[in-house]
């Protein structure tokens, strides 16, 4: 990497100092060492839910040919109860595996990758200080740059607003309603125990549930495919992993 110092232009006359950093990325992620991830069957018990669409306005304003592939951030506690809104190391192996784990896997191939907005704040139990949840925004970044997909913030869903039916119900409405990702599909990275909410509060403009099951709490696996058809009927599904076994994953960070 390059630094110019920028001049005024009364400064013209100067000379341009530059400043080599000296810094030299590899051209690729680091590579996974022995043993390499051993692909893994999906461990979580299966549903499958679908609900009709009454007529093309019931529910009200539903997006019409989309897909949503919900998928947890990678793994995130060393031990129970820690938090700093990062992952740890396996879980930065997982998310530069992302791409290879999904390749030939989602069909149809996601056109768009959302998380949550790392700005959006918590407070952590422990301590109680604010912290940036950076973790699901940095899981599915991989996955976007190696497929050159536009990757986006889902600025305005306040994640871990304490109000939690109203935020469910947002979270529902950015994603599948308004038009906005009609004829589109998304990969999505976001908090685990937040993902049963949203769907529940989609399936209850179809006058359906709470039904949802819980996402379990060690599993970083599962993908959720969430599917609006063409008038508006809706199929949520677990039939999809990552495949990617967590014991596998080295403790030691990548060297970049």
């Amino acid at each position: 990497y390059i630094y110019a110092l920028s001049i005024s232009p009364s400064e013209r006359s100067a000379s341009l100092i530059t400043y080599n950093s000296d810094v030299n990325p590899l051209s690729t992620y680091p590579v996974l060492p022995p043993p390499a991830i051993v692909p893994t069957p999906c461990a979580t018990p299966a549903f499958s839910i679908a609900a009709t669409a009454a007529n093309e306005t019931n529910p009200e304003n539903i997006n019409k040919s989309e897909t949503v592939y919900m998928i947890r951030h990678a793994e995130a506690h060393p031990v129970d109860f820690f938090e700093d809104g990062n992952y740890v190391a396996a879980g930065e192996w997982r998310a530069l595996d992302l791409p290879n784990a999904l390749r030939g896997k989602l069909n149809p191939i996601p056109t768009q990758v959302y998380s949550i907005d790392p700005a959006i704040g918590f407070a952590a139990s422990a301590s109680n200080s604010n912290l940036s949840y950076v973790r699901p925004a940095l899981t599915a970044e991989p996955y976007a740059i190696a497929n050159n997909l536009p990757y986006n913030l889902a600025a305005s869903v306040d994640v871990f607003s304490q109000n939690a039916p109203a935020l469910a119900t947002l979270a529902s409405n950015y994603f599948f309603t308004g038009g906005t990702f009609s004829n589109q599909t998304l990969l999505v990275a976001w908090e685990h125990q937040h993902i049963p909410p949203t769907i529940n509060a989609l399936l209850n403009t179809y006058n359906i549930g709470p039904i949802a099951p819980d996402w379990p709490p060690n599993d970083y696996d599962t993908i959720w495919t969430v599917t609006l058809d063409a008038v508006g009927n809706v199929t949520v599904n677990n039939a999809l992993c990552e495949g990617i076994n967590s014991a596998t994953l080295p403790a030691t960070a990548p060297q970049f």
